[in-house]
């Protein structure tokens, strides 16, 4: 393979710390590498030393003559003066870039919901995240490096990203370098691996899965202080070599060093004894919602708007359930009447009497009070002693467990970096001991190695546990069946996230299919010609593309609604507010929509 960029004895070190010490390393025609490694080791440092964007102490990168590179950094980089369409496709004529079926499929993978002549400045952070990649994609370029770029998108969004990298170019072309806590998409996408750790670089052959059992290798020939971390990495590979779901590439190594290693290792979970004591501490009933239905009243129409529609669902002592749905499905509504902080319109919510239910957030609530204390403050207010994986343990055990080093327990919870406070809140939500525990978004600010310690710990959790999450490997390791909320209905998927995929692919074929056909109705049928159609055709597509991302901010503001507190009254009439300037402007675009679609009739 012909080499297309390599760095020779880089050296970077920072006033508190050496980055990198002597790296040498190369990236070859064809490669696609997956970069992991703990928070803090210079995963990022390595892309932008890589790409020129950070110059080494000593040390010099070279590419070959006329070689193009593209970054995507963490950092947001657009112009706030700028357009959608021009972040994406510059000035470039409209005949010219929508020719290219590459610029075509990228602007309906990642950006169809936004609209083309919305301003840069007036997009949320998610959205701005989408344009960034999608501007990056469209260009042509030898190699990618690509920080966190499954970062606010869904399960869709990573599953087509993924494929599109992978067709991008042909098989011994191009090159990726791409930082990603998203473990099937490592898998899925990856020729290579490469762990940066201690200040340097060990590179390993394939993906995520190949990558674990040559760790787990290397890790039982080290010494007995890494025993912890190779029987957690052991676990990790016998969950992935025992039929992992939807897993495409198969690791260039021998099986049968798989086999051997785990030739003892149980399953991640003993499904029974927690079905067990789920039973004990919970009961028969948990919870169970009876033909539901959740229904708001639009503030400026007063019409009512249905968002869960007569839907049932016992919920089992033990239960381990992944939630997919896009943004604005009804989500957070659903997991809301589960909670108990939202009722429903109409239906029947039955709850347990014994039921304790906790809920992870994305905002970190449950640290606001303890946020100047130590701890180790923290911890001593806990029971003594736990019981985990059927072994007793202290608070300060759980907590190595999750990754804490015994010199952080001085540190105050304010002071901690994003990912440890994340970890804190899981496990100070797990030792108050709930028996029904709901997971919103659990992995962010977590790095792989974090991740498979959460995953582990939430193994021996013997309540009921519901996850929403994108992260595709998470829901597959720690749930055991998946329901997807599709148009206000709740559906069980047989077939996990793969079955979840091809659903929504057919509601979007299907509404393309309607959406073209009406256009060439219109078209054939309009006393418009001549540039006074296409601006109206223009203008109908773009009122469609607004009044599509208006809808899923208004069921987001729907959703936020549900789950607040009700006695911050100021916060909910802040969203009130919201809501309601959001309902006047769909109201008078869709009287736009309405002229356009009668002047084209």
């Amino acid at each position: 393979m012909a080499h297309l960029l390599g760095a020779e004895s880089l050296h970077l070190e920072y006033p508190t710390r050496v980055v990198f010490d002597d790296l040498t390393i190369g990236i070859d025609e064809g490669q696609r590498i997956g970069v992991v490694g703990r928070n803090g080791d210079g995963k990022s440092t390595l892309l932008r030393l890589l790409s020129g964007r950070t110059e080494p102490d000593a040390g010099r990168v070279t590419r070959r003559g006329g070689v193009t590179l593209g970054m995507l950094d963490q950092a947001d980089t657009l112009d706030d003066d700028l357009i959608v369409s021009q972040a994406i496709v510059g000035d470039r004529d409209e005949h010219e870039w929508a020719g290219d079926p590459k610029v075509r499929d990228v602007i309906a993978g990642l950006v169809g919901g936004i609209p083309w002549d919305a301003a840069i400045k007036d997009l949320s952070g998610g959205q701005r995240r989408r344009v960034a990649l999608a501007a990056l994609l469209t260009g042509d370029w030898d190699i990618l490096f690509l920080d966190e770029p499954t970062n606010h998108l869904d399960v869709e969004g990573i599953s087509w990203l993924a494929q599109h990298l992978k067709r991008r170019w042909s098989v011994n072309a191009g090159g990726l370098m791409v930082v990603t806590h998203d473990r099937w998409f490592l898998d899925e996408v990856c020729t290579d691996t490469w762990e940066v750790h201690d200040r340097l670089i060990e590179p390993f052959e394939g993906g995520y899965a190949a990558y674990i059992l040559q760790r787990v290798e290397r890790d039982r020939m080290a010494a007995a202080s890494e025993s912890k971390r190779q029987n957690l990495m052991r676990k990790e590979l016998a969950w992935l070599r025992r039929g992992a779901p939807a897993r495409s590439t198969k690791p260039k190594f021998r099986m049968d060093a798989a086999a051997e290693l785990i030739a003892n290792e149980p399953p991640p979970r003993d499904s029974v004894s927690l079905a067990s004591m789920a039973m004990q501490r919970l009961g028969k009933d948990v919870v169970d919602l009876e033909d539901v239905s959740v229904t708001y009243e639009e503030a400026t129409t007063g019409a009512p708007k249905r968002i869960l529609h007569d839907l049932t669902w016992r919920i089992a002592p033990g239960e381990r359930t992944g939630i997919l749905g896009v943004n604005g499905a009804g989500k957070s509504t659903l997991l809301g009447l589960v909670a108990g902080t939202l009722k429903p319109t109409s239906g029947r919510v039955k709850r347990g009497k014994t039921i304790k239910v906790a809920v992870l957030t994305q905002q970190l609530a449950e640290l606001e009070d303890i946020w100047e204390d130590r701890v180790s403050e923290v911890l001593g207010r806990q029971k003594s002693s736990y019981v985990a994986g059927g072994k007793e343990m202290t608070p300060t055990q759980l907590l190595e467990r999750v990754g804490f080093q015994s010199a952080q327990l001085s540190t105050r919870v304010k002071e901690l970096s994003g990912g440890q406070k994340r970890r804190l809140q899981l496990l100070l939500i797990i030792l108050d001991e709930p028996n029904v525990l709901i997971l919103d978004e659990p992995t962010n600010d977590l790095d792989t190695d974090m991740l498979a310690a959460i995953e582990d710990l939430l193994d021996s959790y013997a309540g009921t546990l519901l996850v929403v999450s994108h992260d595709r490997y998470l829901i597959e390791r720690v749930t055991d069946q998946q329901y997807a909320v599709l148009d206000g209905n709740f559906r069980h998927l047989p077939g996990g996230v793969e079955q979840y995929l091809s659903l929504r692919a057919g509601q979007l074929a299907a509404a393309s299919s309607a959406g073209s056909k009406a256009a060439s109705a219109a078209q054939s049928h309009t006393k418009l010609r001549g540039a006074e159609l296409r601006n109206a055709e223009k203008e109908l597509a773009a009122a469609t593309r607004k009044l599509e991302k208006l809808g899923v901010r208004v069921d987001e503001l729907h959703g936020l609604m549900a789950t607040h507190d009700t006695s911050d009254y100021a916060g909910l009439g802040v969203l009130s507010k919201e809501l309601a300037e959001l309902e006047a402007s769909i109201a008078a675009l869709e009287a736009r929509w309405l002229e356009l679609g009668e002047l084209l009739a």
